[in-house]
């Protein structure tokens, strides 16, 4: 692997796939489905479960998708999510962002859900991005922004939790305020044509607050970041029990309200 690829912060446990499997073109990839045609050849990085891959299949049900993630084994979990769609215009393999191990020119659509923030040069990544995508095909790439997340009522535990998050993610070699970013890093990257737009998740309801407040809850003293979060001296299990508790309690409040902004790119080549 090249030197610039980061650690993966969040890891695969249950409790991030809980959050992952969540996702589709409709809640995680809408700025893009308006320009998808039914013969394109489309790939997918940092596919993960493949819940969009799956969903960018059914969008394209003359052409194929190819989903692609470093971590060998979700690539099971995704080719389950496939297999129960009946879906036969999609494939998965091992892939790294930063080298794509595909000729110049060979996709329509290149997308990436949440990877930027994770990978150690974003540049160099939309580089890549870029050469595998045909003339006239479109990069398409969604992040979010950390420090514009926004929550009520105010929770200093929760200030503490967005804290270390940062930290971890970025001792970790990534970047967790990613979304402002991504329109920089496409023009060092070589893109002249860019569409920038903005999109969010907000959880609100009863049973919003449940699901985000203990996947994160749950996240926090179980997964690969709280592991990093411990051996990286960033904060020690009380500290990590201490934020658990105040997502859990957080999540009881019926006036409570989360927000998730990120930012989007549609770049064509």
């Amino acid at each position: 692997m090249p030197e610039e690829t980061a650690v993966y912060t969040h890891g695969h446990h249950e409790s991030v796939l809980r959050s992952h499997t969540w996702r589709t073109v409709a809640n995680s990839a809408a700025y893009l489905a308006g320009s998808l045609k039914p013969h394109m050849r489309v790939l997918d990085i940092g596919c993960g479960p493949g819940t969009i891959t799956a969903d960018l299949a059914e969008l394209v049900p003359d052409g194929r998708v190819t989903g692609v993630d470093r971590a060998p084994g979700i690539l099971d979990a995704a080719r389950a999510t496939a297999a129960e769609r009946g879906l036969e215009n999609v494939e998965f393999a091992v892939a790294d962002v930063h080298d794509l191990d595909y000729p110049d020119d060979t996709f329509c659509v290149v997308h990436a859900h949440q990877v930027l923030q994770h990978v150690g040069d974003p540049v160099r990544a939309l580089s890549e991005m870029r050469r595998v995508c045909r003339p006239g095909g479109l990069v398409a790439v969604r992040d979010a922004d950390y420090a514009a997340m926004t929550w009520y009522p105010a929770a200093p535990a929760l200030d503490d939790w967005l804290d270390l998050y940062r930290r971890v993610a970025r001792a970790n070699g990534g970047e967790p305020d990613a979304g402002r970013r991504l329109k920089a890093w496409a023009r060092r990257a070589g893109f002249t044509d860019i569409t920038t737009t903005a999109g969010t998740w907000c959880y609100s309801t009863e049973e919003e607050r449940a699901w985000w407040s203990g996947l994160w809850a749950d996240r926090t003293l179980a997964s690969a970041y709280a592991e990093q979060a411990v051996a990286g001296g960033h904060a020690d299990p009380e500290q990590l029990r201490d934020v658990a508790a105040a997502w859990r309690e957080w999540g009881t409040h019926e006036d409570a309200w989360f927000t998730v902004l990120h930012g989007e790119i549609l770049c064509r080549k």
